[in-house]
C-alpha cells in the first residue's frame, strides 16, 4: 500500500468552491477513519457559551481533542458537517462559524456541508459539527 494521501478534487469545468473549503476530497490508502457524532458547544464543566463564535471555539477544541486522542489532526480532515440554529441573525452566525472553521483549518480544505436548522437536541446549542478524518 502506499503513501495515504488526502487531495482536494477540483473538475476544470466547475466554478470554485464558495468559500474556503473543496467540492470534493479523495482519500488514498489510508489505514484508519474516524468518524465523529456531532461535537457540541459544550465545555468541560458543562457549561455551553452564549455567543455563536464562542460556541464554534469550543466545538472545534473539541474537535482537536479528539483528533489528538485519534493521532491526528487538521490535516487529515475530510469531511466536515456543519448544522447552525437558523435564527434572526442567521448571516452573522455563519460568518462567526465559518470564520472559526477557516481560522482552525489554515491552508487546509476538506469537503464542507453547512446546514441550518430549527432548533438542536438543547435549546442553548447553536450549533454543532460532526467530521470524518482518515489517516
Amino acid at each position: 500500500m502506499g503513501c495515504m494521501g488526502i487531495s482536494e478534487i477540483q473538475p476544470e469545468h466547475m466554478a470554485p468552491p464558495a468559500a474556503k473549503y473543496a467540492h470534493a476530497v479523495k482519500v488514498d490508502n489510508a489505514d484508519s477513519f474516524l468518524f465523529t457524532s456531532g461535537v457540541v458547544p459544550m465545555m468541560s464543566d458543562g457549561t455551553v457559551p452564549p455567543s455563536i463564535e464562542g460556541q464554534a471555539r469550543v466545538v472545534w477544541a473539541n474537535l482537536l481533542e479528539i483528533l489528538k486522542s485519534s493521532q491526528m489532526g487538521v490535516a487529515n480532515i475530510a469531511s466536515i458537517t456543519t448544522y447552525v440554529v437558523a435564527g434572526e441573525q442567521l448571516s452573522d452566525r455563519l460568518s462567526a462559524v465559518m470564520g472559526v472553521r477557516d481560522e482552525v483549518l489554515g491552508d487546509h480544505r476538506a469537503a464542507s456541508t453547512l446546514v441550518t436548522v430549527p432548533a438542536l437536541a438543547r435549546p442553548e446549542w447553536l450549533m454543532e459539527i460532526s467530521l470524518v478524518a482518515a489517516k
